[in-house]
């Protein structure tokens, strides 16, 4: 990557901190519109890293996050010094999205992009029924639970390690199959799929138990099937510290206590 000659644009999340380091950068090291950077600096937390690669997404720019919101596992740590020095260095990352496909028994067909994962809840007081199917092979005739989702590597970190779900490295290729409270099988804890794999939810008894999709920002009410796979043609490139690199973090994640 060019050094002094890189392109920066600096957006930022909507809170005081993200802003002033923003324009404190953008005097520092010039300010080019997005449309024309090599490198978008995203100032923010995740959920504004997340927004920020859905917006970025096939267009060739690479993204590096610098952390001024709460929570910043897939940022930098911030700091004002060789940011072109550091961006020059930064070891980059490539993400695909998760693409979903939603079908509703009264809307047509709708479809979204997740970054960390397609998740599934049960809408009402009642447990939700779902069948999961794997490359078109039933593997769960019925899943009873509060919910169960699909993550990426880069999503593994999240909601899904929340749900006792298994971390996953970045470039592993696997997605990682997490049920949310399983009432029924008690056991099952969920499972590792290839990231070619495409997951199939059947909404069982849909009236009475409604299930919500969620792909990131994108939610869908009263699903009866959501589809899952990973994108082969979207991609996005993330820049990550040699010194705080995406291996490093997830070594640390797994040793927490």
């Amino acid at each position: 990557m060019r050094d002094t000659k890189t392109a920066l644009s600096f957006i930022s999340a909507d809170n005081i901190d993200a802003r002033e380091a923003a324009a404190r950068l953008a005097a520092l090291y010039g300010h080019s519109p997005v449309e024309d950077a090599d490198v978008v600096v995203a100032l923010g937390g995740d959920g504004f890293m997340l927004q920020a690669i859905q917006e970025n997404m096939d267009s060739g720019r690479a993204i590096y996050g610098m952390n001024r919101g709460t929570i910043g596992f897939l940022m930098n740590e911030y700091s004002e010094a060789d940011l072109l020095t550091r961006i020059a260095a930064a070891t980059p990352e490539t993400i695909r999205p998760l693409v979903m496909q939603v079908e509703t028994a009264d809307g047509p067909a709708m479809t979204g992009r997740a970054i960390n994962e397609v998740s599934l809840f049960r809408q009402s007081a009642q447990a939700a029924k779902i069948r999961i199917s794997i490359d078109g092979k039933v593997r769960l005739d019925e899943l009873i639970c509060d919910g169960v989702m699909v993550a990426t590597p880069a999503g593994s970190t999240a909601y899904n390690l929340s749900a006792h779900g298994p971390i996953l490295p970045l470039d592993a290729p696997l997605l990682a199959l997490t049920p949310v409270s399983p009432f029924r099988p008690r056991r099952w804890r969920g499972a590792l799929l290839p990231n070619r794999a495409t997951v199939r939810f059947d909404i069982l008894e849909a009236d009475k138990r409604p299930v919500n999709a969620v792909a990131d920002h994108v939610e869908v009410k009263s699903v009866t099937s959501v589809t899952v796979r990973e994108s082969r043609r979207s991609t996005v490139t993330l820049l990550f510290d040699e010194s705080h690199s995406w291996d490093e973090r997830i070594l640390t994640e797994q040793f927490r206590y």
